[in-house]
């Protein structure tokens, strides 16, 4: 008995320290995410200051490493009792919110004796009162309240109970139903297993896992802490199911592609290279599906699509991950036009499957889905912004003169520089839509009838010299989507793709004779090179259908459904810095 009361103020103590610690930690926090305006008056941290933190940082982890001293020590007496605190399974009757449906009839003080239920969770929560001990688990489906009573465990039980568990630990309990004077329905234990005994603590349960850095490091805590964190990846879940029930409704058909591809291609963007041993040769990380779905086309299949992960070798932002999820499919015999009626299909579908109605908030805006969705042409839409008619010029220094005088196009700007390294009208126009009203495209728009020379996948425009049958949708102010009117002439598919190495390798030349900055991120790095897939060209030849194809970003699409800001609030484990 004396052992067990040390036990139990050994545990009183650790849980004020780990409170102390946890207050301390939230304080940094706010200190490091105070608003820019909030800083410029606050004076510069002084020495003192630094030496504060930096001793309450290792009394953080001073307290962390003493709570896991103490939890391995309850681990080697749990076993010398004849306890495994690392079960191999529990006989689950119900999950937490079965039971909260089924018994919510009962009126406060009801017991129901003559049920047996049991349950398994994580314990987020503990209270004891003399003979009293109450806790609540949390599983995948919610929450539930066990009520410990001494007179209904044995001794032993009880003592275990109080004594050697803890907030973290996942517990099976069993026993009948209760509904406590205050109105909480309960497990009434009877009987209970630790599961697994947790060596660390959680979070503070007032303030969660605030750290953002720590959050995407450390998601499993974070899904611990902030259950709504979890919510996010059942509604991506349902998302994925979703969009493969609409394909499927149309008649697609899923296939899978090779990630390590000979030639990346597909889409303008700096792949990861990697090499293959036994081979002998470098292989890249695949930039986009789209090329070897277009294979399969040619084999014969004419409705295919593959949802899979695309690796960018590029820069990271609230809307850009080096690896990202697409769904891209392709379909014989259709134009553009079927394709933006997909794109509606599917977000709305999702949007009904997960919000069950088609106006969903976005970070304090109403989107309204409901269809149709506006329709402009890139030029047009350029000229509603600007006043410049882009089809009026005959060559691209013009069209620079024109638009220098522009807000955002002045010298000295990185706009300005990225204008006077465009070649053509047409990347000139890509140029000021970009800046001037891709942001201004709240509501959902389809932006149709790109230049050819941004769009080297995409047939001519059947209607317009020198554009492309391609559209991009656009809700909140991000692609969203990107589709075509595919390019089924191999002669003409051939030369865009040498063109398009031309222009790669001269950039890559001029790179080549700067000097290189060591502070730069490497975004405009041209330094790998580029190839023709030439099995791809070889399969062209021997006669694709005419066709249409969409690519379509899931990541982006989730952010919009669970009004999350950032791409890394939706992807579980995102790519992230080296911690110092």
């Amino acid at each position: 008995m004396e052992a067990l009361r040390a036990w139990r103020a050994s545990s009183n103590l650790i849980g004020f320290a780990a409170s102390r610690a946890a207050a301390s930690r939230t304080l940094g926090l706010r200190i490091r995410c105070c608003s820019a305006a909030a800083a410029t008056t606050n004076p510069p941290a002084q020495p003192q200051d630094r030496r504060r933190r930096s001793a309450s940082s290792s009394a953080s982890t001073s307290d962390r490493d003493s709570i896991r001293a103490i939890r391995l020590k309850k681990v080697e007496e749990l076993r010398a009792k004849g306890h495994e605190p690392y079960a191999y399974k529990w006989d689950r009757t119900h999950t937490t919110k079965e039971l909260q449906e089924q018994y919510a009839h009962l009126v406060n003080g009801e017991v129901c004796e003559d049920v047996s239920v049991s349950v398994a969770g994580r314990i987020v929560a503990r209270r004891a009162f003399g003979k009293l001990v109450f806790m609540t688990v949390r599983d995948d489906s919610g929450t539930m309240q066990l009520y410990c009573e001494k007179d209904s465990l044995t001794e032993d039980q009880f003592e275990q109970l109080k004594a050697f568990i803890d907030i973290g630990d996942i517990l099976g309990a069993s026993g009948s139903i209760k509904k406590t004077e205050k109105g909480e329905l309960s497990v009434y234990v009877k009987n209970f297993e630790i599961l697994t005994k947790s060596l660390l603590p959680l979070p503070d349960k007032y303030h969660g896992l605030t750290d953002v850095d720590k959050r995407y490091r450390q998601r499993y805590v974070d899904m611990i802490a902030n259950p709504k964190v979890a919510d996010v990846f059942r509604t991506r879940a349902k998302v994925v199911s979703e969009i493969r029930k609409t394909m499927e409704s149309f008649g697609f058909i899923e296939v899978e592609t090779p990630v390590l591809q000979g030639a990346a291609g597909g889409a303008e963007a700096r792949p990861f290279i990697t090499y293959h041993n036994s081979l002998q040769r470098d292989l890249y990380l695949r930039i986009a599906t789209e090329l070897h779905l277009k294979r399969m086309l040619v084999g014969g299949l004419e409705k295919v699509y593959e949802i899979g992960r695309i690796f960018r070798n590029e820069g990271i932002s609230t809307r850009h991950n080096p690896e990202f999820t697409t769904i891209e499919m392709y379909e014989a015999y259709s134009d553009y036009e079927s394709m933006m009626n997909m794109a509606e299909e599917i977000v709305t579908r999702c949007a009904m499957a997960t919000h069950g109605k088609l106006k969903v908030d976005y970070e304090g805006t109403e989107i309204s889905l409901e269809r149709p969705w506006r329709r402009e042409t890139m030029h047009s839409l350029v000229k509603e912004a600007t006043g410049i008619d882009f089809n009026s010029f005959g060559d691209v220094e013009s069209a620079k003169r024109a638009v220098k005088g522009l807000p955002g196009f002045e010298v000295g700007n990185n706009e300005s520089t990225s204008l006077q390294a465009c070649s053509s009208v047409g990347h000139v126009l890509n140029e000021v839509f970009e800046t001037f009203v891709e942001s201004t495209l709240v509501q959902p728009t389809f932006v149709l009838d790109y230049p050819v020379e941004i769009s080297p996948l995409a047939k001519p425009h059947r209607s317009h010299v020198g554009l492309t049958e391609r559209f991009e949708l656009f809700i909140c102010g991000r692609e969203i989507g990107n589709a075509f009117s595919e390019l089924t002439d191999p002669i003409d598919q051939r030369s865009r793709f040498e063109n398009q190495i031309k222009q790669h390798n001269v950039k890559r030349a001029a790179m080549a004779k700067e000097v290189k900055s060591t502070e730069g991120d490497g975004d405009d790095d041209y330094s790998y090179e580029v190839s023709l897939d030439e099995d791809f060209l070889t399969s062209l030849e021997y006669g694709m259908p005419p066709a249409s194809g969409m690519g379509l970003g899931i990541d982006r699409l989730v952010m919009l459904l669970t009004n999350s800001s950032s791409i890394r609030d939706v992807i579980a484990f995102p790519v992230l810095k080296i911690q110092q």
